[in-house]
């Protein structure tokens, strides 16, 4: 499982992890019933701290990704499980959509981002 850390990145660790995993489970490289890697395990390959990684898996658990069972480890659970409201699911788009246009980039570059974007994250979906 390729996890990786951006120490520039100003959101906090746990939440880095968090989204890393969840991009792994978006593109089938994390399938349904998938075990991760213990807490401890995970937090010494990537150098942080045990608690950083448990807050990672209560996330994902609570958002429904993951069942996490003490002593045994957590599993990835079906992605099918997910809240589908089309609004809740926009508001994060709608946010970083946001971003790129304060950031100065033209509709073209924006889409060309997206489009690259879904490219990566549906390429090993059905």
């Amino acid at each position: 499982m390729l996890i990786t850390i951006d120490t520039e990145d100003r959101r906090p660790i746990y939440q880095q992890v968090a989204e890393e995993i969840k991009a792994l489970i978006a593109r089938g490289e994390l399938a349904e019933g998938a075990t991760l890697p213990p807490v401890r395990q995970l937090a010494a390959d990537l150098g942080v701290n045990l608690n950083t990684i448990a807050t990672a898996y209560r996330e994902l658990q609570s958002e429904g990704l993951l069942a996490v069972k003490h002593g045994s480890g957590a599993v990835v659970t079906s992605r099918q499980t997910l809240a589908t409201d089309e609004e809740e699911l926009r508001k994060p788009l709608r946010a970083a959509l946001t971003q790129m246009a304060l950031a100065g980039l033209r509709r073209a570059e924006i889409l060309g981002i997206v489009t690259d974007e879904l490219r990566g994250l549906l390429k090993g979906a059905k």
